[in-house]
């Protein structure tokens, strides 16, 4: 396993009381960084510490969705440090049903956290990133989000818009050593593969050519280097781990 230098440096990991985000936030500790890790669940977030017992894991009962709720939670951290890499992972995926029939307020729901939350957390995070010239972002978007997933539309919708949001920002921030950048993962085996029906779950599977789901540690390696110095030059693109579901 490849190690990486994240000493001195701080990171905030939304979503990061379980599946991809804490297993991002462990190797994170492992490699040097203090790492806070946000989440709406607090006893996930109490459990998640006390699994893992690193004096520099922090944690806060956080709502991406409430810009109000991150502004303040940056304000805490930026007090006492920088804020050197983020990684938005925070998402859900919500039930499954034609558009047609979609539940107006679930359907603004997802788009509010896997959209909003996005922007919220680049919109109160980066003007420390750019008084400091370093960063490195990385949006976890969805194969749905290049692909679209059929009756998981506004899931979809949410991740492309994640992803456009990432090469929109990218090239704001290209002229500083800021690495902004999105992960096109296929489905792993997380929680919240827990909110999909099995027809929905079977149905992704079967488009993957490599014929097995993602394992979690093979998208944490990707994150590492995408938040890591060794990447100087990729900005505002898209880095697929589909299995070779998607190939652009």
């Amino acid at each position: 396993m490849h190690i990486f230098d994240f000493k001195n440096r701080t990171a905030v990991v939304t979503g990061g009381a379980q599946g991809f985000g804490l297993d991002v936030a462990k190797r994170f500790l492992e490699s040097g960084a203090k790492v806070f890790i946000w989440d709406i669940d607090e006893k996930l977030l109490k459990s998640a510490v006390d699994e893992v017992k690193h004096p520099n894991l922090f944690y806060s009962v956080v709502d991406v969705s409430n810009y109000q709720d991150v502004e303040k939670n940056v304000a805490d951290i930026i007090s006492k440090s920088n804020i050197d890499i983020l990684i938005n992972n925070a998402g859900i995926t919500g039930p499954t049903g034609p558009l047609w029939e979609y539940d107006v307020e679930m359907w603004n729901k997802i788009v509010q956290i896997n959209l909003m939350g996005t922007f919220n957390c680049c919109r109160a995070i980066v003007p420390n990133m750019i008084k400091n010239n370093y960063g490195r972002i990385v949006n976890v978007a969805s194969v749905a989000g290049k692909d679209g997933n059929a009756n998981a539309s506004a899931y979809s919708s949410g991740k492309a818009g994640a992803i456009g949001l990432t090469k929109a920002l990218g090239k704001e921030l290209a002229d500083k050593d800021i690495a902004v950048n999105a992960v096109t993962p296929a489905g792993a085996k997380t929680r919240i593969l827990d909110q999909m029906s099995k027809e929905h779950v079977q149905r992704m599977l079967s488009k993957v050519p490599r014929g097995r789901f993602l394992e979690i540690h093979e998208f944490t390696s990707l994150v590492c280097w995408l938040s890591s110095q060794e990447n100087t030059f990729s900005t505002a693109a898209v880095f697929d781990i589909s299995g070779g579901r998607s190939t652009y």
